[in-house]
């Protein structure tokens, strides 16, 4: 059994008032708070790091803390941009173990990741896998969330992973880091090997059906996250034929504003694929790999789309499941389209969570990575997602 409590501090400049904060909400000095094994999972907006917030309380706290910036998190309590907010798991029967990457590039991914995971398994039987790997990666330019999941798969085969990628309020997110103890990286994965009953749920929230288009084309070219041709044709024409018009440089406009949802045609759960451009050849960059033989569809995305989705696939969670604690990593690009009212989406969940005596933690990412229902309906296959967000329950 996990117990879990989450605390919450909007106080950035002053490191002793913020402290003082966590310390009380934790109330570690009660008796039982902490059982046997305990680990501290954080995100907080990049300013906690240059104030010195994280560096003080990871000096604190009597257990490691792993996690990683963001633009807003939420508890049960509310939502907030300029915050940290810290969960808290302690178990007598499950235990915790942290491992750190060495510096990641395209080419090092895997060899990294394996000696890490390898490094925080050490000691335990070759039969022994965790039950769950709570990860934080970082946002690197050349590097998706495809990586890390594919990486995983090969040196933890059937253990769920579930996680973000790190993301700051910077239009180019040059303050996105990945956190160890009071350390911060922007090179670097973090991640949480979870060994015992753990027992961790997975719910995803991504486009409703309404807001699929009906047509639906085959990948007939990629290369991991660039979708070179659909149908035969190059995407910028697949794209025209629904009505996206290419401008006089051959750009589709906006065409980050309206997603993918690809079939893998496996018998998993379509996944979400964003499009951030277009290059002169025709082809389109997304945010994650989609394979040849794939089927995707175009959707259209609004705030009202945002909160709905998410709004349901709580509910529907909820009605199935009542967990310790929950951990929801929705995308930036999700919050982006909030417009107005970016906390919209974290609001709803508030509201819906509020009173349940669930520990609430969420956060914003820079891409996702959860588990998505086998083809069998009950073993899970890891997979990473744009425009998505994603719930664990514990």
């Amino acid at each position: 059994m996990i117990k879990a409590f989450t605390v919450h501090t909007s106080e950035i400049d002053d490191v002793d008032a913020a402290l003082s904060e966590i310390k009380e909400q934790l109330n570690l000095e009660q008796s039982g708070r902490l059982l046997k094994n305990s680990i501290g999972v954080m995100n907080c907006y990049s300013d906690f790091l240059d104030s010195g917030v994280v560096r003080a309380l990871s000096a604190e706290l009597p257990f490691e803390m792993v996690g990683a910036t963001t633009l807003c998190s939420a508890t049960a309590d509310g939502a907030e941009t300029m915050a940290l907010t810290l969960t808290v798991l302690t178990s007598d029967d499950v235990d915790f173990a942290v491992g750190l990457s060495e510096p990641l590039t395209l080419s090092n991914v895997e060899t990294a990741l394996s000696e890490a995971y390898l490094g925080a398994a050490a000691g335990r039987g070759a039969d022994e896998k965790p039950s769950l790997i709570l990860s934080f990666s970082p946002l690197l330019p050349d590097v998706s969330g495809d990586p890390y999941v594919n990486a995983t798969n090969k040196v933890a085969p059937g253990v769920p992973l579930f996680g973000m990628l790190a993301v700051d309020h910077n239009e180019d997110y040059h303050d996105s880091q990945v956190v160890r103890g009071g350390t911060a990286y922007k090179d670097r994965c973090a991640f949480v090997l979870l060994f015992g009953p753990a027992n961790p749920k997975f719910f995803i929230a991504s486009l409703s059906p309404e807001k699929i288009y009906r047509d639906k084309g085959v990948v007939s070219a990629s290369q991991g996250g660039l979708l070179q041709s659909v149908n035969g044709m190059t995407t910028v024409q697949y794209l025209e034929t629904l009505g996206h018009k290419a401008d006089v440089n051959g750009n589709i406009q906006g065409i980050n504003t309206f997603p993918l949802l690809v079939d893998y045609n496996d018998g998993t759960a379509p996944v979400v694929r964003a499009m951030f451009a277009n290059t002169p050849h025709g082809a389109a960059v997304c945010g994650g790999d989609i394979p040849v033989g794939a089927t995707l569809s175009v959707a259209s995305v609004n705030a009202d789309e945002i909160v709905a989705t998410a709004a349901a696939s709580l509910k529907a969670a909820l009605a199935q499941y009542k967990p310790t604690c929950a951990f929801l990593f929705s995308c930036v690009g999700r919050f982006f389209f909030l417009g107005y009212e970016p906390l919209k989406e974290a609001e709803k969940v508030c509201e819906i969570i509020k009173d349940s005596g669930i520990a609430v933690h969420m956060a914003y990412s820079g891409g996702e990575l959860c588990p998505v229902c086998g083809p069998d309906g009950k073993s899970t296959i890891n997979r990473a997602h744009n425009t998505t967000l994603v719930i664990c329950f514990l």
